[in-house]
C-alpha cells in the first residue's frame, strides 16, 4: 500500500511493515507519509523489508524553527447535535454524575478503597502527595484540582491524612472557589473512625448528585482527548486519520480537542508548528517542543529512545515514523492554545498539552485539563482506562475480533476505503449520553501523575 505518492516505502497491508519500492542507496532518506522517517544505513533493495536492521533516524538534539503558517481546516458547520449532559452550577457540563474520591496522599488509598467498596465512589490510587518538592508538588496539586473540579464528577470526596506536604488546607489554597454542596473534605487524622465519617460524607454527596438530570447540551461543549497507544503499522494509516477526520468535524462544530504526547511529537512537530493560528501559540509550541528535549538531555538521555518494543513488533521503525503517524490525531485544524500540566482547557478547537506519551500518564493529563471522553487508538491493545470514559479504536481488524473485551470501536474499514467519520460522532454522542465504554464496564479507571524531581 503506498500512502503519500512521494514515498519510497509501501506497507504490507497484512503486517503492517514497510518494503522498500525502488533501490535507496546508504545514507538516504526513508520516505513515508510523505516526510523522511530516517535514513538508510545500508544500501536497500527495491522490495527488502525496511526496518530496524537498515534504518538509523535523524533526529537528534534541540532545533531551529522558524513560523511557516500553513493552510489549515477552516471548516465552520451549523449543526443541531446535542448529547445529553449534567449542566454544574458553575455552567460547567459532564457526561457523568459518578462520585469520585481524590486523595491528596498515597498514604490514604486503602481508606479511599475502602470506603468505595463501601458506597460505590470511584477511587484513584496514586502514591504522591508528600515528600515532593516545587514544581513536583505543584504538579501533583494542580492534576488533584482538575479531579475535583472535573464536571464528570457528580460529588467529590478530597479525602486526607493530615501531615502530609499537600494536607487539606494546603491544597485548599491551589483548589480556589469550590460548591460546598458537590466537594466535601475529610482528614483522617481528625476522626476516631474516618470510615464511618468518609461513609457519611459520600451518602450527601450522592444525595446531593442525584438532583442533577442529563439535559440536551449543544455538541460545541464537548471536550474530547486525544490519546494513542500501543501502535502499529496501521495506526498512521487507519484508526489516527480517523480521529483526525473526527477532531476537524468537531471543530467545525464548535468543539474542543486536546492532543498530547510531546515525545511523540519529535520528527512531526513542523506539521503541528506551521498549523498555528499566531506567532504567540508557535512560540509556545516551540517552547514544548525543546523543554521537552531539555527534559530528556537533563537526565542524558537521547531524544529519539522512542518507539517501543511492541511498536517495533508492529511495523514501526523510528520516532519520526511514530510521530508523522501520531499527530494525525489533531487533523488538520489549527492549533489554538498550548497547556501546560493542569492546566484547564478553555478554548474551542485544537489545543496541545504538555505530557509525556506514557499512556497512564497522558490519560490522566488529559483527564486534568477537562475532557469528557478520550479516544484512545491502538495496534497492539490494552486494557487501560483513564477516570474518564476512555473509547479504544483498534487500528487493524485482528485486534479488534481478538479483544474485543477491551475494543469499542474497529477503524479497520478505513483500510479499503470506508469513511467512517459520521460512525465514530455518533458513537461519541452515545458515551457522551451515557453508554459505557469497555474500560468502565470493566472498572479499568485509572490515574498517574507525572514527576521530575526530589523525593524526600
Amino acid at each position: 500500500m503506498l500512502i503519500n505518492k512521494l514515498d519510497n516505502v509501501e506497507v504490507n497491508i497484512e503486517d503492517g511493515h514497510k518494503y522498500a519500492l525502488t533501490d535507496i542507496k546508504e545514507g538516504e532518506n526513508i520516505i513515508k507519509y510523505g516526510q523522511p522517517i530516517g535514513h538508510a544505513v545500508c544500501d536497500i533493495k527495491k522490495g527488502e523489508h525496511v526496518h530496524t536492521h537498515n534504518i538509523k533516524t535523524n533526529l537528534s538534539g534541540k532545533l531551529e524553527y522558524t513560523y511557516t503558517p500553513a493552510e489549515c481546516n477552516d471548516e465552520k458547520i451549523d449543526t443541531d447535535l446535542t448529547f445529553e449532559g449534567y449542566v454544574r452550577e458553575n455552567g460547567d457540563v459532564g457526561i457523568r454524575n459518578d462520585i469520585w474520591i481524590v486523595n491528596t496522599v498515597g498514604c490514604v488509598n486503602k481508606i479511599a478503597e475502602k470506603l468505595s467498596k463501601l458506597t460505590g465512589a470511584k477511587n484513584f490510587p496514586h502514591p504522591f502527595g508528600c515528600s515532593q518538592l516545587g514544581d513536583d508538588q505543584l504538579i501533583t496539586q494542580k492534576v488533584l484540582c482538575g479531579m475535583v473540579n472535573h464536571p464528570n464528577a457528580g460529588g467529590v470526596l478530597v479525602l486526607g491524612l493530615g501531615c502530609e506536604n499537600n494536607n487539606i488546607a494546603v491544597f485548599k489554597e491551589v483548589l480556589g472557589e469550590w460548591d460546598d454542596n458537590r466537594v466535601k473534605f475529610l482528614n483522617t487524622q481528625d476522626f476516631d473512625d474516618e470510615i464511618a465519617e468518609g461513609v457519611r460524607l459520600i451518602n450527601e454527596l450522592k444525595e446531593n448528585a442525584a438532583k442533577a438530570k442529563r439535559q440536551s447540551v449543544h455538541i460545541s461543549k464537548l471536550k474530547v482527548g486525544l490519546k494513542c497507544g500501543g501502535s502499529d503499522g496501521f495506526s498512521g494509516i487507519t484508526a489516527n486519520p480517523l480521529v483526525g477526520r473526527f477532531c476537524d468535524r468537531m471543530v467545525a462544530y464548535g468543539g474542543s480537542c486536546v492532543l498530547t504526547e510531546v515525545p511523540e511529537m519529535f520528527g512531526a512537530e513542523h506539521l503541528l508548528m506551521n498549523r498555528c493560528e499566531n506567532k504567540e501559540i508557535f512560540d509556545k509550541t516551540v517552547s514544548l517542543i525543546n523543554n521537552f528535549k531539555d527534559y530528556y538531555i537533563r537526565h542524558n538521555q537521547v531524544v529519539y529512545e522512542n518507539p517501543s518494543p511492541g511498536n517495533k513488533k508492529g511495523g514501526i521503525t523510528t520516532l519520526e515514523e511514530k510521530s508523522l503517524g501520531c499527530v494525525q490525531k489533531g487533523g488538520l485544524s489549527k492549533v489554538v492554545d498550548v497547556l501546560d500540566y493542569g492546566d484547564k482547557l478553555t478554548k474551542n478547537g485544537l489545543s496541545l498539552l504538555n505530557g509525556p506519551g506514557n499512556d497512564i500518564v497522558a490519560v490522566t493529563n488529559l483527564m486534568a485539563a477537562g475532557v469528557h471522553i478520550i479516544l484512545f487508538t491502538t495496534g497492539r491493545g490494552t486494557p487501560l482506562g483513564s477516570s474518564v470514559p476512555t473509547v479504544k479504536i483498534s487500528t487493524n481488524a485482528t485486534l479488534a475480533q481478538k479483544k474485543s473485551n477491551w475494543i469499542d470501536f474497529d477503524a479497520s474499514p478505513t483500510l479499503t476505503g470506508a469513511d467512517l467519520t459520521d460512525e465514530l460522532v455518533e458513537y461519541v454522542i452515545k458515551v457522551a449520553n451515557g453508554e459505557q465504554t469497555r474500560n468502565e464496564e470493566n472498572g479499568y479507571e485509572e490515574i498517574s501523575i507525572f514527576k521530575d524531581g526530589v523525593t524526600l
